[in-house]
């Protein structure tokens, strides 16, 4: 039995009471077994049978899932812990999670070997804390400290690896491998709790992260913001990516400056100027909490330092208290939290919450630290001694508010580790409740309700002293007078602040609107409507990156439709459609439109599926007939049909648009509800078609898409490639309709009919272009094929371009059977042996033709330029024809898998394959977003320069220059290994 004097188990002071005591006791009989089977673990059998230790784990059982499996995970984790000083083994945790870039770098362990051990100190040291913290052992501000530790260490310890492998890379030269950070030019702070040294159990942590592109450290100055904005895109991923052994911590970027249009990092002139230009006091406010904890430490003492004169204004700032309470206003009017209930209470942003206890110091500190230097602490206990020391607060106001978030602190940290859940919110259900109150130590239900509800009157007792109830929401906007006919200068004054760079212009676009100068606001209801709205529609516009052309977008769809009242009403409706409609505007035109045309579209984006999407090709055919539903005729059909793609197309373009579906999802999204409509389509036609000329008996049809299609790499404003082929019995060729047709000529018709249905423009609007060009003998042959002349055509006759279109075929709909066998035929045609040297020949020779044909110099057109994604497309296809014979699983997959089974097959180098991938990747991106954004050709110059700019976010790049840059290198890297093959 080892000393166990200072150990965790001997310093127990408490354990929570049960609520399931017969559940619980189970759950630790097994656990108990297993101890005495595993030799490490078998010292905690005595501990086990009575004691504080065993109620401890008994509560642990009953009330917390996630800490109950962190036990039995490893028993023999759980004896060291509990034979251990807790200070110790944290100190140990700590030395490893700082330390393990360095065992990395050594070669002891691999990369994988440290990603597991990041997570597994995680999970040990969540059940350290845990333990600490439930048996009384540590007191809040040393938990909310542990944490941070841990946190810093975790931040500091994945930089340093980040850092270490872009040095192997030779992207960057460290000045000291020992300590990567130093003069890497690279530097992390930590903001809100994470950097007060006070986080929670289950938090995200805070980070912004600035770079100097002078730094030394860097090949090339040029690079900078790519080189880190990758880093910091490393370091999220190391330490947020789910694993089997669980995460380290969620990465919460968006307290950067302008976080929807700036890179993941930020270079520091832009930040500087950013601060010193539009930094608002909900930024000041987070400012006093940051601290750097990763990368390049000096570098961001001095930023900070450089920062005081906008964190810390020289003279008493009163104007700060009514815009932080402004804040904390919105933060109700949102959620509704008027009042203090326990059941469904959020104990951070309810009333008399821990956002009141932190508001009311953060806002005094803002108000008073510039001439008081003791103000200025990170810590909110701290400063709550402080605020009583310089004379601001009563004694009874610390110590009452001190008490109180303690108190909150602790309820929120039992609620995140339930299920290491970020979540400060109480249980709605009794029964949850009443459990809920005994993990927090209370017998009853209802002591614990009377000591929240007792604290949190204290707190909204103490924060009303400080806030003077605000006005109205409504009228936080500021002036806004659009009648007579001259400008009213507060109104000029509100549009600045709110954003907008030509106010005159902004004034004169509105009174034009109540000057009914727009036929779809003329009505007395449209314009009584946008009367009530103008305060939250420009404010909305404001919070966009471009405001002014967000407005003169608007102006413009006003002036397309017909009337704008129910697209109006929906807007006044909704805050969140409102904020999307304006992000529309400014960087969607193209989603802005068919908004204009269909206002009813918006709709979707407040249904809660939303926000959980899918990409698979049957459950997106449910959704698009459910929503043609029953058509009362043809027509009908054709309309409805229209109605439903545009809404669906809609809603996977909003989707990309907030990040709800990557580019590639997106793509696989737009093919699945193209293959929908098809299929739908193919199903009217054909039953109209039998109804008039029969069905010709044992005949079979299969409908292929290719290009975009077939690859399921589809974009907003693809056509449809399709192939038509059908099969028939020589002795059976009429169809026994009341019109009866030969077999020939019944399913040229057919296919007449289905594409008429799917290009014909109705009343509702275009559905597709499609085009049957790659079909055998192009233009010239039949717009539908014989089967065994196609085959004989393909196997004869074709040129090897058509086997390359051939490569992404995919049946979609018609007889399974038969598509069936045409699958297998093209696979057996791409499979067919042939010269690899005399493959990759022709494929040179065709995209030299389209060079001379459609041109290659324009570095914005993703699919022609040289190096694009034509080179790439015209590369996978090569290999498939000139390896699919002895590679016959090279058939049938996207650009990017061809590529990766290629290196797998060793028909490519490891390093020309990773290359060509990520090329594909970050070029199928961006041109999955131009066409988002803009109808036809993407012309750079007449492209608004937020939708460049929002093309450079994409790619995790500042600004459209860095990305033409980076655009040019990567197909530089393809053209070499386009070269090679």
């Amino acid at each position: 039995m080892p000393d166990q004097t200072n150990s965790l188990l001997s310093r127990l002071t408490k354990a929570p009471p049960v609520a399931d005591t017969r559940r619980a006791k189970a759950q630790l009989a097994d656990f108990v077994k297993r101890v005495r089977e595993e030799p490490e673990a078998k010292i905690l059998s005595g501990p086990l049978e009575s004691g504080l230790f065993r109620d401890l784990l008994l509560a642990l059982a009953d009330h917390s899932p996630f800490l109950w499996q962190l036990v039995v995970n490893d028993p023999a984790r759980m004896a060291r812990l509990a034979f251990e000083p807790p200070e110790e083994t944290h100190r140990a945790i700590i030395e490893s999670q700082s330390g393990l870039f360095r065992e990395l770098r050594s070669g002891a362990i691999t990369r994988d070997e440290a990603v597991r051990a990041f997570r597994r100190n995680r999970n040990a040291h969540a059940l350290l804390v845990a333990l600490a913290d439930i048996g009384g052992l540590w007191s809040t501000e040393e938990v909310t400290q542990a944490l941070s530790d841990f946190a810093d260490a975790s931040v500091a310890g994945g930089v340093n690896l980040v850092l270490t492998e872009t040095a192997d890379l030779g992207r960057i030269k460290l000045q000291n491998p020992d300590s990567p950070g130093e003069g890497s030019g690279f530097t992390v702070l930590a903001l809100g709790k994470h950097g007060a040294g006070e986080l929670n159990y289950s938090s995200d942590i805070d980070l912004v992260i600035f770079f100097d592109p002078e730094a030394t450290a860097l090949k090339d100055p040029y690079e900078a913001a790519t080189v880190y904005t990758r880093i910091a895109q490393q370091l999220a991923k190391l330490l947020q990516e789910r694993t089997a052994d669980g995460y380290v911590h969620r990465v919460d970027y968006r307290l950067r400056p302008d976080p929807g249009s700036t890179p993941t990092a930020v270079s520091l002139a832009s930040a500087y100027v950013y601060y010193e230009t539009v930094g608002q006091n909900w930024e000041r406010a987070a400012l006093i909490k940051a601290r750097p904890v990763a990368g390049d430490l000096a570098l961001g003492e001095n930023f900070l330092n450089e920062l005081r004169p906008f964190i810390w204004r020289k003279y008493f700032d009163f104007a700060s208290i009514a815009d932080v309470h402004a804040m904390k206003r919105q933060i109700h009017a949102v959620r509704g939290h008027d009042q203090i209930a326990v059941a469904g209470h959020d104990i951070k942003l309810g009333r008399g919450g821990i956002r009141e206890i932190e508001f009311f110091v953060q806002t005094q500190q803002l108000v008073f630290g510039g001439r008081r230097p003791n103000l200025r602490g990170r810590r909110t206990l701290d400063m709550l001694k402080s605020l009583h020391v310089e004379g601001w607060i009563t004694d009874k106001a610390r110590d009452e508010l001190s008490d109180a978030y303690r108190f909150l602190r602790t309820i929120e940290h039992r609620l995140q580790m339930v299920a290491d859940e970020q979540t400060q919110r109480l249980p709605s259900d009794e029964e949850q409740l009443k459990r809920f109150a005994k993990f927090c130590g209370y017998p009853t239900l209802k002591a614990f309700s009377k000591a929240l509800t007792d604290q949190a009157k204290i707190v909204q007792g103490h924060y009303a002293l400080l806030f003077e109830e605000g006005p109205e929401l409504a009228s936080d906007v500021g002036s806004l007078v659009f009648t007579g006919t001259t400008d009213d200068p507060e109104t000029l004054a509100t549009l600045r602040r709110l954003g907008f760079h030509e106010p005159e212009r902004v004034a004169e676009t509105v009174r034009g609107w109540h000057f009914g100068r727009r036929p779809a606001i003329q009505s007395a209801r449209a314009r009584e409507v946008l009367t009530e709205l103008t305060p939250a529609l420009l404010s909305a516009l404001g919070g966009t990156a471009d405001p002014d052309g967000a407005l003169a977008a608007l102006d413009r769809a006003f002036g397309r439709m017909p009337a704008a009242v129910e697209l109006l009403t929906i807007l006044q409706s909704h805050d969140r459609l409102r904020l999307l409609f304006a992000d529309l505007l400014g960087t969607a035109p193209r989603l802005a439109d068919t908004v204009a045309q269909s206002p009813h579209v918006l709709d979707a984006l407040i249904d809660p599926a939303f926000g959980t999407p899918t990409t698979d090709d049957e459950t997106i055919e449910e959704q698009v007939r459910q929503l043609i539903g029953p058509p009362r005729d043809f027509e009908d059909f054709l309309d409805r049909v229209r109605d439903a793609t545009r809404q669906m197309r809609f809603v996977t373009g909003a989707r990309l648009l907030s990040d709800v579906l990557s580019p590639a999802q997106a793509g696989e999204a737009y093919a699945a509800i193209a293959r929908a409509v098809i299929r739908a389509s193919f199903d009217e036609v054909r039953r109209a078609f039998e109804a008039e000329h029969g069905t010709v008996p044992g005949s079979r049809i299969a409908i292929l898409g290719l290009g975009r299609l077939g690859s399921r790499e589809l974009t907003a404003g693809s056509d449809l490639d399709l192939v038509v082929i059908y099969d028939f019995d020589e002795d059976m060729r009429d169809s026994n309709g009341p019109r009866s047709l030969d077999a020939v000529v019944y399913y040229t018709r057919l296919t007449q009919r289905l594409v008429s249905a799917l290009t014909v423009p109705t009343r509702r609007g275009l559905l597709y272009e499609v085009d049957l060009r790659l079909r055998p003998q192009g233009g010239k042959g039949p717009v539908a094929s014989q089967f065994k002349g196609f085959v004989n055509y393909q196997k004869t006759e074709a040129d090897l371009w058509e086997h390359m279109a051939l490569t992404r075929a995919r049946v979609l709909a018609g007889d399974e059977d038969f598509g069936a066998q045409v699958s297998q035929a093209v696979k057996d045609i791409l499979t067919s042996k042939r010269d690899p040297k005399k493959v990759f020949e022709e494929v040179r020779a065709m995209r030299e033709l389209i060079a001379q044909e459609k041109g290659d110099s324009d570095p914005w057109d993703m699919k022609l330029a040289r190096g694009g994604l034509t080179d790439l497309d015209f590369l996978a296809q090569g290999l498939v024809l000139s390896y699919g014979n002895a590679h016959p699983s090279l058939v049938g997959l996207s650009t990017e898998g061809g590529f990766a089974k290629a290196q797998a097959a060793g028909l490519l180098p490891e390093d020309d394959a990773r290359t060509l991938i990520d090329a594909h990747k970050l070029l199928n991106d961006v041109f999955q977003w131009q066409r988002l954004t803009i109808e036809g050709k993407f012309d750079a110059e007449a492209v608004l320069p937020v939708i460049l700019k929002r093309l450079a976010t994409v790619a995790g790049l500042p600004s459209a220059k860095v990305l033409l840059e980076y655009l040019d290198e990567t197909r530089r890297y393809v053209r070499e290994a386009y070269d090679k093959v």
